[in-house]
């Protein structure tokens, strides 16, 4: 089926996944996971913007295949996660929370290396570059690739993906400039954003309906893009954006989409939720979902890219809206 809206009355049905979403040969691996505050050099500092912190993670392992997350899902009972990897695999794990409901730890990872077309693994850059994911509405998680850009399907405990067809236009954008964010939205249509492919103040992006793609733009300001997307309960869509510069080093904003403002031929342009740089505990921010918590609290995770650089960590955390 490659239709590109899926009907919002199936999105109900997701069940995120990890144990069950990998196939069998799924390899369990160390993970070690160490607790992190907002601030280090103001540990008591739990708020920044309108988030409250919720826990954060630095994640390593003795396995040289895990790092470079660039696409993070959190099962709907947020017992679970799952992230990609720009190098082709797919990492899952349990999520711990402590008795206040904070992020504490993870457990039972695993490292599963993603298949193409033919059954065969992923290999090489361009084949292999994960840099975004949407949950589709059959269980399935709907992948987008930079290098060679691709749209492509993997349903739970089958190995090999169905391809999408991606926008016409997205053949034009960077090789390293492609959709970094993607997103379901409520109606089942696909929202998908690029990271460098635009001019001046905005990068191109598009939306999906039952006939295809449709172009709208995103408007970026202060030399930040964007690097993931999740829709949030109620249907607006939350925006990680990262900026670096070598005097300033990362930085990182979360934006607020009016679900709206998104529509075919739209400019969309939202609110910050909050930016976080140094001195606060920041990295590479890829990655990004967010799901309903006790009392109705909405709560934000995001994950970083580490580009395998030991000078650069994997970060897991955890926010709660406050508004």
């Amino acid at each position: 089926m490659n239709t590109l809206r899926l009907p919002a009355s199936a999105l109900a049905l997701v069940l995120l996944f990890a144990a069950a979403h990998g196939p069998a040969y799924a390899q369990s691996i160390q993970v070690d996971a160490r607790t992190v505050p907002l601030n280090e050099e103001v540990p008591e500092q739990t708020t920044v913007g309108a988030l409250r912190y919720r826990g954060g993670l630095v994640l390593t392992s003795p396995d040289p295949r895990f790092g470079g997350l660039s696409a993070l899902a959190v099962s709907i009972d947020r017992g679970h996660m799952l992230a990609l990897s720009d190098r082709g695999f797919r990492f899952s794990a349990r999520l711990v929370y402590d008795e206040r409901g904070d992020l504490a730890g993870v457990r039972g990872g695993e490292l599963t290396t993603m298949s193409g077309l033919d059954g065969r693994a992923l290999s090489g850059v361009a084949e292999a570059d994960a840099e975004s994911l949407a949950p589709g509405a059959e269980g399935e998680i709907i992948v987008a690739f930079e290098r060679r850009h691709r749209l492509w399907r993997y349903f739970p405990g089958v190995a090999v993906p169905e391809p999408l067809p991606p926008p016409i236009e997205l053949e034009k954008a960077p090789r390293n400039g492609g959709i970094e964010a993607l997103t379901m939205l409520d109606d089942g249509s696909l929202l998908a954003l690029t990271e460098k492919y635009g001019a001046g103040d905005a990068v191109v992006g598009w939306i999906s309906d039952e006939e295809g793609w449709s172009v709208l733009t995103y408007a970026t300001r202060d030399g930040f893009s964007p690097t993931g997307a999740a829709t949030l309960p109620g249907g607006d869509v939350v925006v990680v954006e990262r900026r670096f510069t070598l005097r300033g080093g990362v930085a990182v904003r979360l934006v607020r989409i009016d679900s709206a403002t998104i529509r075919p031929g739209a400019r969309l342009q939202g609110r910050v939720l909050a930016e976080i740089r140094p001195p606060l505990t920041v990295d590479n921010f890829e990655g990004v979902d967010a799901r309903r918590g006790p009392g109705g609290k909405t709560l934000i995770y995001v994950v970083s890219d580490d580009n395998y650089n030991p000078a650069q960590r994997t970060l897991l955390m955890m926010f709660e809206l406050r508004e």
